[in-house]
């Protein structure tokens, strides 16, 4: 009974404290589904490569959106005129970089702003060196042609045909409809993850834990793994990553906080259905590499 109540305690007070955050989140999210135009970005998008890849991982501040919903609006961005390596710099960053993601962090971590830091600076870090190698990697769009389409459907630039005006009220209304079908679509996720977490705290001997979490490479390809296996939103994730604190080291907690919002199974199978396999192995061991190694640096740096 012990056993249960504990588990119980820990599962809930993880999910309460994380439904209001992702209940903003969902709800800045269907503001820009529905009113925010993407050609609005590309018109003041720098021409050079690495200052547009830039201007890739910072306009997630402006423009964020969940990693739920993150492939999509990054391919409408690409589809009118975002080079690819600044759409891939904004869906690796918008995640992680928005103010919503970023208040959620500092406030599990028991207002730590160090921690907000590392986990924005290490982000953009990887973002930026990953979308510079996949742009010289890839000259052509990586996009899968589905339904017969020709390639050129999807090329850079492409005109796509002026909505007609939509009345405020019904605009509004698209807006709920979308957070609210975010909201149910994350929510699986986020419950599924506390009690992930719940379970190895309460099942899981500290022992072997502080095993793990005693060597700064397996520490950190564990919370990678464990990022990718528990799907989190990433308005909800840093409550589960301030869960192992007294377990884990701040390098392998920044590699959570980092890669889960990145890729993760949903995440995956979306990048799968959008961009060809090559592509997407590409994307997942570039991320994967550089995350690893920035991980260690910051457990260096920050102990």
């Amino acid at each position: 009974m012990t056993t249960f109540y504990q588990l119980n305690t820990i599962f809930i007070s993880m999910v309460m404290e994380a439904i209001p955050f992702v209940l903003v989140g969902v709800l800045i999210s269907g503001f820009i589904h529905t009113f925010v135009k993407e050609q609005w970005i590309t018109k003041i998008m720098p021409r050079n490569r690495y200052l547009a890849t830039i201007f890739g991982c910072g306009i997630g501040i402006f423009f964020p959106s969940c990693e739920c919903g993150i492939v999509p609006i990054t391919k409408r961005l690409i589809n009118k005129g975002m080079p690819l390596h600044a759409g891939i710099a904004f869906m690796l960053t918008g995640p992680i970089i928005n103010p919503i993601v970023l208040f959620s962090t500092y406030i599990a971590f028991g207002n730590d702003w160090q921690m907000v830091g590392i986990r924005a600076g290490l982000s953009i870090a990887v973002a930026f060196s990953v979308s510079i190698i996949l742009s010289f990697m890839f000259k052509q769009l990586p996009f899968r042609v589905q339904d017969g389409q020709a390639a050129a459907a999807i090329e850079p630039g492409t005109k796509m045909p002026l909505a007609a005006r939509i009345p405020l009220g019904k605009r509004l209304y698209e807006v709920v409809v979308h957070a609210i079908e975010e909201f149910f679509s994350v929510g699986k996720y986020l419950v599924l993850g506390a009690f992930i977490a719940a379970c190895m705290q309460t099942f899981v001997p500290t022992s072997y834990l502080l095993h793990l979490g005693s060597n700064p490479v397996t520490s950190s390809l564990v919370m990678i793994a464990l990022a990718f296996i528990i799907s989190l939103c990433s308005e909800a994730d840093a409550f589960i990553a301030a869960s192992f604190r007294s377990t884990f080291t701040v390098g392998s907690l920044s590699a959570f906080l980092v890669f889960g919002p990145m890729i993760d199974i949903k995440n995956t199978l979306m990048l799968l259905g959008t961009y060809r396999g090559k592509f997407v192995v590409a994307l997942i061991a570039l991320v994967a590499i550089f995350t690893l190694a920035g991980s260690l640096i910051v457990g260096r740096l920050f102990g």
